[in-house]
């Protein structure tokens, strides 16, 4: 696809997300400060595009977090040449908050090095920490809140992910993370160090990159930080297509810089009109208290082991979550057991059960169409998302920071226009799927 075959002269930022929870909140990022921003399910055709109209920013939401590299490269390299046709200044690989990925399993080296030629800036900018959901990036380490309120942890001590089912982070210096990943030279820029001049900070950079560094790591431990790292990196793309890599505030950072586009005012979330299918298919600590929590609804409990073997039982189960439905009960669909995703003990065994989530979902949605829909877990998100008929996502409304509510565009009728809430394992109070359901007081979240 040629760049002359698609009018958008005004993208400033494409970005494709490593798992569909990421995207929405990116997609919630970059709509709340005012940039014309549509989210599509795969790599868009021309007609898509076209239909989509001029945009600010463009995301493609994928699951290289749950990919090989082998599979990655695949993955990603159709996405680099469309994203270079598009002439988008800032290409934009976002990764989780928390930076989840290994060498062989959605490997953030290897996105870079992928997608590194679609660029051809010197920099590669890697951004870590995302304040408003309580991450920060300190002299090159992350750290991590635990739910909405629990405490602080250096990554590599957090309760939750230094014991991740798949990519179990145990190393919280992210300069030696990605060196884990391929990326051996990778340089950072500490955040006392923005308080210096621009033109000193400039300096500062230049001196990097004449040594030729796989990537500069830009700590972000306040919201203050946001400003001078969007500086540079917009500084620098100007000259020539730059990468970033990192969690949404690599559009916070840009926006920041900006200041330039009305911010959308943020509207309440509405009650649900008829019934509410939520699907639960990793229960972290944070979605096990929500699940707890959504005493609106009717519980059907999945068996995480069956449903991903046995296409009798998810055929059965799926039958048993539309009835309820079509009775006008709201439906919490959740997986328990030995081989739930919080106890997965492959990357095989939690990509098995995100697979047959998709099409327990897609089952369910055939027989009984519904309004509002929420998905928890980042690969469960990916694979039931992409196992619809449908191809974008628009932002509608915050429901928490992190968490999104988008309506889905599809060509087919009975799912245009749905209502779909995503949502990390992490991500959200106890009561979020009630709010799902009831709706919200209106509401106003930093950037």
């Amino acid at each position: 696809m040629l760049a002359s075959d698609i009018e958008n002269s005004a993208l400033k930022i494409a970005y494709y997300a490593d798992d569909f929870t990421g995207a929405t909140d990116t997609l919630a990022t970059a709509a709340r400060a005012g940039l014309r921003t549509l989210l599509f399910l795969g790599l868009p055709t021309t007609a898509q595009l076209e239909r989509a109209g001029p945009l600010d920013c463009l995301g493609i939401a994928g699951a290289a977090r749950a990919m090989t590299p082998a599979e990655m490269q695949s993955e990603l390299e159709p996405v680099g040449r469309l994203f270079a046709a598009l002439d988008a200044p800032v290409i934009h690989y976002k990764t989780c908050s928390t930076f989840d990925s290994a060498a062989h399993i959605g490997s953030i080296g290897a996105a870079i090095q992928i997608l590194r030629p679609h660029a051809g800036n010197a920099l590669v900018a890697v951004v870590g920490g995302q304040p408003n959901l309580r991450r920060y990036c300190v002299f090159g380490n992350l750290f991590a809140g635990a739910g909405k309120d629990g405490a602080i942890s250096r990554l590599d001590r957090h309760p939750t992910m230094r014991q991740h089912p798949v990519t179990p982070m145990h190393e919280a210096d992210l300069r030696l993370h990605l060196a884990q990943q391929g990326l051996k030279h990778v340089s950072s820029i500490a955040y006392p160090d923005y308080e210096q001049g621009d033109d000193a900070l400039d300096r500062q950079l230049a001196a990097l990159l004449a040594q030729g560094p796989d990537a500069v790591l830009f700590d972000v431990a306040d919201a203050a930080h946001l400003a001078p790292v969007g500086r540079l990196i917009w500084q620098h793309a100007q000259r020539r297509r730059l990468l970033t890599a990192g969690p949404s505030s690599v559009v916070q950072a840009l926006t920041a810089h900006w200041q330039t586009m009305p911010a959308r005012r943020e509207a309440a979330v509405a009650p649900a009109k008829g019934p509410v299918l939520v699907l639960a298919g990793s229960l972290s600590p944070m979605t096990a208290l929500q699940v707890g929590a959504a005493t609106s609804y009717r519980h059907v409990v999945l068996d995480a082991a069956r449903l991903a073997k046995d296409r009798d039982y998810l055929m059965h189960m799926g039958g048993q979550i539309a009835a309820r439905l079509g009775e006008g009960d709201h439906v919490l669909a959740c997986t328990s057991g030995q081989g739930s995703a919080a106890n997965a003990g492959t990357p095989a065994d939690a990509r098995a059960l995100a697979q047959a989530c998709g099409e327990l979902l897609a089952c369910v949605l055939k027989t009984v169409p519904v309004q509002r829909l929420g998905i928890a877990g980042g690969d469960t998100s990916s694979h039931a998302v992409q196992a619809l008929d449908a191809w974008g996502l628009a932002y509608q409304a915050q429901l928490a920071p992190g968490v999104a509510l988008c309506h889905l565009h599809s060509d087919n009728y009975s799912l245009d226009g749905m209502e779909i809430m995503l949502k990390g394992g992490q991500m959200g109070a106890d009561t979020l799927f009630e709010e799902l359901l009831r709706g919200t007081a209106q509401m106003s979240f930093g950037a």
